[in-house]
């Protein structure tokens, strides 16, 4: 062999491994196959002692691999075939009947659903941690004011419990999302052959049942080919990771003295380089940066898929480190927020002083004088000119006098001076509302929604 043809060879070789990041896929590669060599021997179509050995052999070689004592073998390019060749070498020439009535194809979508079912547990799981941590800090803060925001302006007070229960609304949409996504996951591929199905009385509901699937697949040209519930797995926890970066930018906005809102425990900042008076929200930061990589992720493996012909094709192999690394991200940084929120320190004098911004009630102001019977558009009008003349005056709204409001409308009255911020938030007391007895039932709703979700696992 020329030096030319040898270096194309390892570059070739090298090209196709994928040995190096689908090594984890061998506890359901391995638990995919104990299935299969079960029904085989179930269905007579290898005898007893032949699927005795296989699964002996197999349950040898998971013991190896978590003890760490297994060689792989880059030459034999992915797991699969890394735990095919051990099997010959423990159980000898019985491992050949293994493969009897299976593909690669369908044992590696096999494998590959396995993973994508257990990453959504353990998704799920992340999110009921971060939930119950939201829910713990709206316990504890029913009771404070804080600014609402909209374009990033004081907009209106605020319950803080109620700002909290507001991401609760949306890690609760996620775990939705990906308890459907489980429905489309948890299909049966094993049993399609390499696209066409297979020759051999063979019992898939068996198998399905062993592996924990609730149905099998209905095509098998679409089995092998199928990768829809990784993009949708990935798409869901894209989403997630949109709601933790969200999170987080308010974590680091909070947290900078500029609002002085909440203190993060000093495990969950760093130090600066240069600046020893600096913590800085680098965990928050970067669950906000690390969002672009699912994001990446759900891309790359759509790209994968948009131009392949029915059937299998070796472009599908791409789809794991998309996979694995969203999924990695994403089970990161729901510990890591979930961590973050149980150890913040709300600094209630700042934000409730931030809430008795008078210039907040000025919606209040407009409500209040269409109860005095003028239509909202004139009452938006004139509360409109009142707070401009007062910012250009350098007075604030609760500096005015009823003479003063008067000048604007003869309309108002006495009540007007009743109104402030804890008013403001109780008259938003509405379904879905921030008023203390709407919040108190939404916590309420949220403790037996997780209790539910817990239960139900």
């Amino acid at each position: 062999m020329t030096e030319y043809t040898t270096h194309h060879f390892k570059a070739t070789s090298r090209y196709s491994v994928s040995i190096d990041y689908d090594r984890r896929l061998f506890p359901h590669d391995i638990a995919g196959s104990i299935a299969h060599a079960r029904m085989l021997a179930k269905q007579n179509i290898i005898t007893s002692a032949e699927g005795e050995a296989l699964v002996r052999g197999l349950e040898a070689i998971r013991q190896e691999i978590e003890a760490g004592s297994f060689q792989w073998r880059e030459e034999l390019e992915d797991t699969h075939m890394n735990i095919e060749r051990r099997l010959f070498d423990l159980e000898g020439e019985v491992a050949g009947k293994l493969h009897t009535a299976r593909s690669r194809n369908d044992q590696v979508t096999t494998a590959v659903r396995l993973f994508t079912r257990e990453a959504i547990s353990e998704a799920t799981v992340g999110l009921q941690k971060l939930q119950a941590a939201l829910v713990a800090q709206a316990e504890q803060h029913q009771a404070t004011l804080i600014p609402g925001y909209t374009h990033l302006q004081r907009a209106q007070p605020v319950l803080l419990a109620h700002h909290f229960l507001a991401y609760f609304e949306m890690f609760d949409r996620d775990a939705a999302r990906l308890a459907d996504c489980r429905r489309r996951v948890n299909v049966l591929p094993l049993g399609s052959g390499a696209l066409a199905g297979v020759p051999y009385p063979i019992d898939r509901e068996a198998v399905a049942q062993e592996l924990g699937f609730d149905s099998v697949s209905a095509n098998s040209m679409d089995a092998v080919s199928d990768r829809d519930y990784v993009v949708e797995f990935i798409s869901a926890a894209a989403t997630c990771m949109m709601h933790c970066s969200r999170l987080a930018e308010e974590l680091v906005i909070w947290s900078s003295p500029e609002f002085g809102f909440v203190k993060l425990a000093e495990e969950w900042t760093t130090g600066s380089s240069i600046m020893p008076q600096k913590r800085n929200p680098d965990f928050a930061e970067l669950a906000r940066g690390k969002t672009g990589r699912v994001y990446g992720s759900l891309i790359s493996v759509l790209t994968t898929l948009k131009g392949l012909p029915l059937t299998y094709n070796r472009d599908l192999q791409e789809d794991k480190e998309p996979l694995f690394d969203a999924t990695d991200t994403l089970h990161g940084t729901l510990e890591v927020l979930a961590g973050m929120i149980e150890s913040v320190t709300v600094n209630t004098d700042r934000v409730t002083a931030a809430a008795s911004d008078s210039s907040l009630l000025a919606t209040d102001l407009a409500d209040y004088l269409v109860g005095k019977g003028i239509a909202f558009r004139e009452a938006h009008s004139i509360v409109g000119r009142l707070c401009q003349d007062t910012a250009g005056q350098g007075r604030a709204l609760s500096d005015l006098s009823l003479v003063d409001f008067k000048g604007y409308s003869a309309s108002f009255d006495d009540g007007v001076l009743n109104i402030t911020a804890a008013s403001s938030v109780a008259a938003r007391n509405v379904p879905g509302g921030t008023a203390p007895s709407q919040v108190k039932q939404a916590l309420a709703d949220a403790k037996r929604r997780m209790k539910e979700a817990t239960s139900g696992q």
